[in-house]
């Protein structure tokens, strides 16, 4: 065996190394998604909160593997986001932008942390009000964690990436809501966050991807996201687009000196994960940034939005398909939902009652708590749509 396939053979979850780096991961991007939470109040600034989250995940990276003989990159996998309403994704503002949030909105928090390029990514629905969420914001809620739990027990060795689409799909109708089309669930690698086996959110005749099957030892971001719309989001202004990363198989020589300064700086701290517009300096950025995506040395991750009035939920975890089954480490407990649907469907119900674990002898069930899923039970349908204390 050559030193190059005894590397790509020890860096996958055969390594407990790498189980501890993405579990340190998961337990970082956990606690940086509480903290976002708790400051998440009428009139807070979108852009604080942001930096707030990024900041807290380069903290708490910056102090683990201090002492290491080789440096071990780690950091943010990907930047913050606070999306509100039927804005859908990756809405990062720069610094300059005022925009705050307001009583009653639906939150979609999105974001990344990684170790060695281990990558522990989460996303959770949260709306700004006490009490039970109730009426449409609390259905597409439902609709998002009931199809998470269920692509939860079908992202698993020997199933297929075709039979998570039909399901989640088949999830969101039950709530009278459609999942958002364009949205791919990843399996991740060291340094990749977005890998060629991918789980369509939606198939259609201009969507289509290469059947795939879940294998053990395989690390996957599953991204669902649940609209009370069409789920055909549009891109309503470019100038919104913060968050980029750099195609690291394309070259070009950039015109602009503005866009070489940009280029070379992005080069040097974001040479592999995604990163914010933030980050760079603000007034060459701009400039920069725009001749970069046109010669395809950037990938953008455009802020999406369903039409006023729709509400949009948003649930991604990361689950480790270990050899006794899945452990999905990224999670953070729902408030409580009053949706105005229940799942009587007896396939979905059979998804639900799956169990992530494989049984040992004997042992009595635990019953598996949301902020601690690595023993998820089977999940009871009727419970599907609130949270589980």
């Amino acid at each position: 065996m050559s030193d190059e396939e005894r590397e790509e053979k020890e860096l996958d979850l055969t390594s407990p190394e790498v189980v501890t780096k993405y579990k340190g991961a998961a337990e970082i991007v956990n606690k940086a998604l509480q903290l976002v939470l708790s400051e998440c109040k009428p009139k807070a600034k979108i852009v604080d909160l942001c930096e707030k989250g990024d900041a807290f995940i380069r903290e708490q990276t910056g102090n683990m593997y201090k002492n290491a003989k080789k440096k071990i990159e780690r950091g943010v996998a990907f930047p913050t986001c606070i999306s509100v309403n039927n804005t859908v994704c990756h809405f990062s503002p720069l610094a300059s932008d005022e925009t705050v949030l307001e009583d009653g909105d639906v939150l979609k928090i999105d974001m990344g942390c990684h170790i060695d390029g281990f990558i522990a990514v989460v996303a959770h629905t949260h709306v700004l009000q006490q009490g039970p969420v109730t009426g449409r914001a609390a259905d597409v809620i439902a609709a998002a964690n009931t199809a998470a739990e269920v692509a939860l027990r079908l992202v698993r060795p020997g199933k297929k990436n075709k039979d998570v689409t039909e399901a989640i799909q088949k999830v969101a109708a039950a709530y009278d809501c459609k999942i958002v089309e364009g949205v791919l669930s990843h399996q991740m690698k060291q340094f990749v966050i977005d890998g060629n086996k991918v789980v369509l959110s939606v198939s259609g005749p201009d969507t289509r991807v290469d059947e795939a099957e879940f294998e053990e030892n395989e690390v996957y971001s599953i991204d669902i996201v649940t609209s009370t719309g069409e789920g055909k989001p549009k891109l309503l202004d470019e100038k919104q687009t913060t968050i980029y990363k750099r195609a690291v198989d394309k070259n070009y020589h950039l015109k602009m000196k503005a866009s070489r300064f940009i280029f070379s700086e992005i080069n040097q701290k974001f040479p592999i994960m995604p990163f914010s517009a933030r980050a760079l300096e603000e007034k060459r950025a701009r400039l920069g940034l725009v001749e970069c995506v046109n010669h395809d040395l950037l990938q953008p991750y455009p802020v999406l939005h369903e039409k006023p009035g729709d509400l949009v939920a948003h649930i991604k975890f990361t689950v480790l398909l270990m050899p006794n089954g899945s452990d999905r480490v990224t999670s953070h407990p729902l408030q409580e939902l009053q949706p105005t649907k229940t799942v009587d469907d007896p396939e979905i119900k059979a998804w639900l009652s799956l169990a992530t674990k494989k049984k040992k002898g004997g042992g009595k069930k635990k019953k598996g708590k949301k902020g601690d899923t690595a023993d998820a039970e089977p999940m009871d349908a009727a419970a599907a749509p609130t949270s589980e204390e």
